[in-house]
């Protein structure tokens, strides 16, 4: 159980000395991290109470942020973890080099809860009726030591739903808050309403839940390998994905050559 008594609740955001260095892409700063490294900082602040929320940025998002200011804004509460081929192709373009590592939530969460040594209360929000408890169980089976509770499926309202919601959150006591609400909802959910009351690490973490109940396959590891999960989820989920990848994906690359081509004239310019 979290150390209340040195739980810091000033806003989230990560401190320059967290990381070496930090990448625009889209106008959001993204940490150049490994998954070790990421651990070791996410670990050193889950231990010293110091309140962090923490988002994963794929091109999908980076669409959505020029879509709505309201969810830009949000992201700047979080600390930012590059997910994804999009951003890494976007960071070898405006940048000359990747990032050091591919840390989407649904393989960076469960290597972060495998090397937490002292057993963590960890909740879980979103995702349909019955999903978080089925993730639980998937979570559990995974990392025993850690208590998995389930507090609310995703489908509840503003008001007063909200208000039940964040009661059930501060009594389970968390130490950590995994919110799968979708983008951008959950990262708003998030930045609005969970501060260091309810939990030290929060990650909005998309369809993490659905992987882990079993609800929706992953792509085979050889899939993943080449960088090609994308494609897997569009064949799974047609319906759902065909806009954010066949519209989004070439969307994101013309705003990153957009970017590309306005450093150039910069420093043409200089």
């Amino acid at each position: 159980m979290r150390n209340s008594a040195i739980l810091k609740t000033a806003p989230s955001a990560p401190p320059p000395a967290d990381f070496e260095a930090v990448r625009d892409i889209g106008g959001i700063q993204v940490a150049v991290t490994s998954a070790e490294e990421a651990t070791r900082v996410l670990s050193s602040r889950l231990d010293g109470g110091i309140f962090t929320r923490v988002a994963f940025l794929n091109a999908h998002c980076v669409n959505l942020a020029y879509d709505r200011p309201d969810y830009r804004a949000a992201l700047a509460d979080f600390m930012i973890l590059p997910d994804g081929i999009g951003i890494d192709l976007a960071s070898q373009l405006l940048y000359g080099t990747g990032f050091p590592e591919n840390l989407n939530g649904t393989d960076f969460l469960p290597h972060f809860l495998s090397t937490a040594e002292r057993p963590l209360r960890v909740a879980l929000i979103g995702a349909a009726p019955g999903i978080a408890q089925r993730a639980a169980i998937g979570f559990a089976m995974a990392t025993p030591r850690h208590s998995f509770l389930p507090i609310a499926h995703g489908y509840f309202s503003s008001g007063a739903e909200t208000l039940d919601v964040m009661e059930r959150l501060r009594q389970a006591k968390a130490d950590v808050v995994l919110v799968a609400l979708g983008v951008p909802r959950q990262e708003l959910f998030v930045s609005r309403h969970i501060t260091g009351e309810e939990a030290t690490l929060v990650f909005a973490v998309g369809a993490l839940l659905d992987f882990m109940a079993g609800e929706v396959p992953r792509a085979p590891k050889s899939v993943r390998n080449v960088r090609l999960e994308w494609m897997y989820r569009l064949l799974v989920e047609p319906r759902r994905l065909w806009k954010r990848y066949l519209l989004g994906n070439p969307r994101f690359m013309l705003r990153v050559l957009r970017d590309w081509g306005l450093r150039g004239l910069r420093r043409l310019g200089a």
